[in-house]
């Protein structure tokens, strides 16, 4: 496989291709190869046709690149190159994070002053991300039945007003408990 520089404009994007772009995302793509570089070459099928690299091609030409670096992939059959731009979107889809260590490298990219909005998180996930031990305290309480309790406290003139008042309640379904001060 040689890695070839191609004009995007010769380049045939795939008509039926079922991944799509935002523009949010196509940013993302562009401030990414901004700051690395173009490390993620298009896949070509053996008449330029893009088999991967449709959103990197939408970023290049948001950065006003007038070629991008292409690798053609040859001996694939029209039923494998259909599959294979399916399975390239879809295989990445499936890989999971360690949450501990995706905190920790994040975390020390912080500390570098590294802008870890290039990372594709959005602020949210990003929060969700960093926010990880208290999350996790939540979910240990929820785990545990935890309910919240509020609290009225009626001060009553006597120990009989406080009796009565305690029988009172409890007959209409209130839980009280009685508390001297």
């Amino acid at each position: 496989m040689q890695l070839i520089n191609k004009n995007i404009e010769d380049l045939i994007q795939y008509a039926n291709n079922a991944r799509t772009h935002s523009d949010e995302q196509v940013l993302q793509i562009a401030s990414s190869i901004k700051e690395f570089g173009f490390t993620n070459p298009v896949l070509l099928d053996e008449k330029d046709g893009v088999i991967a690299g449709h959103g990197r091609i939408m970023a290049a030409k948001l950065l006003k690149m007038d070629e991008v670096p292409t690798i053609t992939l040859s001996g694939l059959s029209e039923a494998q190159i259909k599959a294979y731009i399916i399975a390239d979107n879809k295989l990445a889809l499936n890989a999971g994070w360690d949450e501990e260590l995706l905190k920790l490298e994040i975390e020390a990219l912080q500390e570098m002053n590294f802008d870890i909005d290039l990372l594709g998180f959005n602020s949210d996930e990003l929060k969700d991300i960093l926010d990880a031990e208290f999350k996790e305290v939540e979910k240990e309480l929820k785990e545990q039945n935890y309910e919240e309790k509020t609290e009225i406290i009626i001060e009553c003139e006597n120990e009989l007003q406080q009796e009565e008042l305690f029988y009172k309640l409890t007959n209409e379904g209130y839980r009280c408990r009685v508390q001297s001060l």
